[in-house]
């Protein structure tokens, strides 16, 4: 009997062994379990809370955005509509620089606008451009082909001399040869053609937002001062091209042994050799068909050059130089041979 109690009592304590052991967990994992749970409820409302304030920030830069297209619209239409007047009977400097603010303010409203206003707005320079280098035109004095008339039937009855090269102000196209890519046709460009040896210079009133041709030129070097709206290089051999800031694009073609030292938006280079390009440009440089290239930071300055810059549109603290595409060269794990960027040490840093 003693032992049969004893077995039970023994029993009885196995028996309540795992509940006596499984007791003291039991508060533990209901407290991990009241911890875990509101920590993924704060997760969740703190996520919630972020993705609202996205929503809301998004919301306020649309209507900045939007209200900043408003202001541009109004602003443009009624610098637009005083360039117009201007151009219809006011002095044409004042509506010069009327149209180099239009400009700028296009340039500066660029990052906000819808393509299609940025589209309109680009659309509605170019006109007032064309409409004021066609005044100019106008206005050009007569006497200057008066002169060469005159100049061409004195040499008819003389003895034959060698014709000086010609440093023409403004210069068209040369006979037989279509416009560039992208060179615009209507009046008559800014610009020299076919000298050869020759000191060039344009100043800051003559390149005022104007298109600038530099064509068929030979050992020439060419200091542009001032703020041209487009440059075009073409058919040069051996020459210097100084040029202060270019608000839109640059194109040089079919050049060789030329050393560029420019300031744009865009450089598209064709069918050019052996040239040293200086270069401030906001874009990619492109390059095709061209061999033997290279390119170094702009270098150059002269007196009212922080003007010019400030009137061009251009920031002056975005520079990819050394950013060229080659269409030409398709192999991204290689780079192309045919440009290259010009070591620190053989740069010039003098340029008169």
């Amino acid at each position: 009997m003693e032992a049969a109690g004893e077995a039970a009592a023994a029993a009885a304590e196995e028996l309540r062994a795992p509940a006596a052991f499984v007791a003291p967990l039991q508060p533990g994992t209901a407290a991990a379990a009241a911890v875990v749970l509101p920590e993924r409820l704060q997760r969740r409302e703190a996520e919630r809370q972020q993705g609202v304030e996205r929503q809301r920030q998004k919301k306020e830069a649309q209507a900045v955005k939007e209200e900043r297209s408003e202001f541009f619209v109004a602003a443009f239409a009624r610098e637009r509509e005083a360039v117009e007047v201007l151009l219809a009977a006011g002095p044409l400097e004042e509506a010069a620089a009327r149209l180099q603010g239009l400009q700028k303010l296009l340039t500066e409203s660029v990052r906000f606008l819808a393509p299609y206003e940025v589209r309109q707005g680009q659309e509605a320079v170019a006109r007032l451009q064309g409409d004021l280098a066609a005044r100019r035109q106008q206005q050009q004095p007569k006497k200057k082909f008066a002169f060469r008339a005159l100049k061409r039937e004195a040499a008819a009855g003389s003895e034959p001399c060698p014709a000086e090269p010609a440093r023409p102000a403004t210069a068209a196209p040369a006979p037989g040869h279509g416009p560039a890519e992208g060179e615009p046709g209507g009046p008559p460009l800014c610009g020299f053609s076919d000298a050869e040896g020759e000191e060039l210079e344009l100043g800051p009133a003559e390149l005022l937002q104007r298109d600038v041709v530099l064509a068929g030129l030979r050992g020439c070097r060419v200091r542009l001062r001032g703020n041209a709206n487009t440059l075009r290089v073409r058919d040069c051999r051996g020459c210097t091209v100084l040029c202060g800031p270019v608000s839109t694009s640059v194109l040089v073609d079919g050049c060789s042994d030329c050393l560029l030292v420019l300031a744009c938006q865009q450089l598209r280079t064709h069918r050019t050799r052996d040239s040293r390009f200086y270069v401030q440009v906001t874009s990619r440089a492109v390059i095709e068909d061209c061999a033997t290239v290279s390119f170094a930071p702009y270098a150059w300055s002269y007196p009212g050059i922080e003007r010019d810059f400030e009137s061009s549109g251009l920031d002056r603290n975005r520079n990819n130089w050394n950013l060229v595409d080659d269409f030409d060269w398709l192999a991204t794990d290689k780079p192309s041979p045919n440009w290259s960027l010009i070591p620190e040490q053989e740069r010039i840093s003098c340029w008169d």
